[in-house]
């Protein structure tokens, strides 16, 4: 897979918690931040579809996510 390199400059309070979720996960300081770059990439592209989506799902009358869940389940 070819990869490209991203130079980012972190705060030291961001820094000690990278260091430390590396080192409690046991993976390298990189592919902690990768994972949680993609984690919050997804939850961004989440947020942005239900943003679209919620004025359709309002005008059914799906106001909660309890009101889906009722409806699913």
């Amino acid at each position: 897979m070819k990869t490209n390199v991203l130079t980012i400059r972190l705060d030291k309070d961001l820094d000690n918690l990278l260091t430390k979720a590396s080192r409690q996960s046991g993976r390298n300081r990189s592919e902690v931040a990768r994972e949680a770059l993609r984690r919050q990439l997804r939850i961004s592209q989440f947020e942005a579809l239900r943003r679209k989506i919620m004025p359709f799902a309002e005008a059914r009358g799906y106001l909660t996510d309890e009101d889906v869940f009722a409806e699913v389940s």
